[in-house]
């Protein structure tokens, strides 16, 4: 049995197909197919079941496949032992980031951590916290930055920083007049939000919820992007909710628009998340020191209230 022939299995038990994984796994299909074979041949039992179409596990095989991950991981882990001997930061590192993170954080610390680490190849995609966590635990992802706490007994998180909730109220708005708005303000019925799918979303109905009898979605309209949000309130269709780093690239007039909440102010609790195998860990604590220390500048808060982004 070897690392290669385990990593093989995985690459199938993903895929569900011998051809799809070997193109995955950089080798040609009868390679792939003669080494699965050679393991099932070596323990004495069927792994897949070729029969069907696509490809299952079999009862003994999703136990091996469990397990084969964990080795796999470990093997990985080996390497990191001996990179962070040698102090070595590099390699590719694919990261996941939550889509009301990525546009506002990403310009922020990206060109500063490539130019630190230049060795690194960060590999990042755009994807909603149920698709990272799935990720995580598939071992697609290295780590991601999220929205926490996630209460995930498998993922572990590293807080970067706290970003406030600020209203975005336009002129024809009720609250418009209003100086600082206090939380038991909100009323989910005029409140324009994100579709189903964002966590900033379910942090903002917790927010309504949790001063509101009424816990209805009887809400009109929906949208995939804030800055869609900004546009339908300003043609009087409603109020929104914005995590703050987005008020930084509103134009004069839209910031017009902005209102504070009185302290503590509602907040979401942004974290890299990972694996509890705690994979890479050099490359994880570089980006956390890189953006902690460029958030430190950007946000000035520190009496906040954190909403959880799981809906309740």
């Amino acid at each position: 049995m070897t690392i290669t022939q385990l990593y093989y299995v995985l690459a199938v038990a993903e895929h569900q197909n011998f051809t799809k994984a070997a193109e995955k796994c950089f080798v040609t299909q009868p390679t792939l197919s003669m080494q699965i074979q050679k393991l099932e041949d070596e323990l004495d039992v069927q792994i897949f079941d070729r029969s069907k179409k696509p490809i299952e596990l079999t009862d003994v095989g999703r136990k091996i496949v469990t397990q084969a991950k964990n080795i796999v991981n470990e093997s990985y882990r080996i390497q990191d032992i001996v990179d962070q001997q040698k102090g070595f930061i590099g390699g590719e590192f694919k990261i996941g980031i939550i889509p009301t993170v990525m546009p506002t954080l990403l310009p922020m610390f990206l060109k500063t951590f490539i130019k630190k680490y230049p060795k690194i190849k960060l590999k990042i995609e755009e994807l909603t916290t149920e698709e990272i966590i799935s990720r995580i635990n598939e071992g697609h992802l290295d780590a991601a930055i999220a929205s926490t706490p996630l209460g995930n007994d498998n993922i572990k998180e590293r807080v970067l920083y706290f970003e406030p909730f600020v209203g975005y109220i336009p002129n024809h708005h009720r609250l418009h007049k209003s100086g600082k708005i206090q939380i038991d303000d909100l009323e989910i019925d005029d409140m324009l939000l994100l579709e189903d799918g964002h966590c900033f979303r379910d942090g903002v109905i917790n927010l309504c919820k949790a001063f509101k009898d009424h816990a209805d979605d009887s809400f009109q309209l929906e949208s995939g992007s804030i800055e869609t949000l900004v546009k339908l309130s300003d043609e009087g269709l409603g109020m929104t909710l914005l995590p703050y780093l987005h008020t930084l690239n509103l134009n004069e007039k839209e910031k017009q628009n902005l209102h504070y909440f009185v302290e503590p102010a509602p907040a979401r609790e942004v974290s890299i998340i990972y694996h509890k195998s705690e994979l890479k860990m050099q490359i994880i604590e570089a980006i956390q020191s890189v953006i902690s220390g460029i958030i430190r500048g950007a946000i000035a808060f520190e009496n906040v209230q954190i909403i959880s982004p799981v809906s309740k």
